[in-house]
């Protein structure tokens, strides 16, 4: 069994910062790729960013130098560092861990982000 759970979401006004974070636990020998995807309403899931277990980061055009993404493998844990936020950045926020070395993948229930003008 793993669990994958996120926390940080919240309400922000237009300009301001959010820090999500994603921790997988249970059933781990050691993570791939880790990644924050977003679904805003009546929208399909996107990719945010994914970053490997080498540290490779890739971003969505959208979000490039506002948003950074970490991980901590000590901790098994993600970050999503937000910066100058848009409305258009208000979504549903899921974390997804890609597991090694079966390449399963988990997500989270997702964290809610709501930006305001």
């Amino acid at each position: 069994q793993v669990q994958v759970v996120e926390s940080g979401g919240g309400l922000v006004q237009a300009g301001g910062s959010l820090r999500l974070s994603c921790a997988a636990s249970g059933s781990i020998l050691s993570i791939a790729t880790m990644g924050w995807y977003r679904q805003a309403p009546g929208k399909q899931r996107e990719l945010v960013a994914h970053i490997t277990s080498g540290g490779s980061t890739n971003y969505a055009d959208s979000v490039k130098g506002r948003f950074t993404i970490s991980r901590d493998d000590a901790k098994n844990t993600v970050y999503l560092q937000m910066n100058s936020l848009k409305p258009e950045d208000t979504a549903v926020y899921y974390c997804n861990v890609q597991l090694n070395p079966s390449y399963r993948n988990y997500w989270g229930q997702g964290t809610q982000v709501t930006v305001s003008s």
